[in-house]
């Protein structure tokens, strides 16, 4: 489940500028998702206040804006979930999981994004949480449809295997904070003598 994952509904214009300016600085920190599909922007006082979710920041409500969002969500090949901004890449700070799924009251399942998804496996972890595998990745189902999950698992159409919350990251290939990584990479760089 690691390695990037290409957006097929990316916007064109957004492709020619990652051609026409392909050294844009990358942005962390800015941008998060939370455990129920919202976005937050972060701005630099939300920031400084501490990390994501503890400090989400201003939900995302503009519907334009969010679908240009969604189309333009994608991961790199070290795991780390962005939006590709024109030319730049801007980091999602993760609360739970790259993908948020959500039920239909017919069962179907859709992303946080807008796609509809099949469920292909189901986890449950320690503290009751859903999440579930599909053809887009690894989600977490969103706490109001649990009990529309439980059906699913009554029926026999689900069968939840056992899943540790601190095992996800390393099982599914993602990283929760593209900012604290960034940090600690920083924080590893060798100096030049004499500084």
């Amino acid at each position: 489940m690691s390695g990037a994952v290409q957006n097929r509904r990316m916007d064109d214009i957004v492709k020619q500028a990652m051609i026409k300016w392909p050294n844009v600085p990358d942005c962390y920190g800015w941008l998060g998702l939370d455990a129920r599909g919202r976005w937050f922007i972060r701005d630099q006082a939300t920031q400084a206040s501490g990390d994501f979710p503890a400090h989400k920041g201003s939900e995302l409500r503009h519907e334009k804006l969010l679908d240009f969002v969604a189309r333009n969500y994608e991961s790199d090949a070290k795991g780390q979930w962005l939006f590709q901004n024109g030319p730049q890449r801007v980091y999602v700070e993760l609360e739970c999981t790259p993908w948020i799924w959500r039920m239909e009251p017919d069962g179907s399942i859709r992303s946080h994004t807008g796609e509809k998804v099949t469920a292909l496996r189901c986890l449950v972890d320690e503290a009751g949480k859903v999440y579930l595998v599909t053809e887009l990745g690894f989600g977490l189902l969103q706490s109001q449809d649990v009990g529309m999950a439980a059906l699913q698992i009554e029926s026999g159409l689900w069968m939840p295997e056992s899943v540790a919350t601190s095992d996800l990251e390393s099982m599914f290939g993602f990283v929760r904070s593209p900012q604290v990584r960034q940090r600690g990479a920083q924080l590893q760089q060798p100096r030049a003598l004499g500084v």
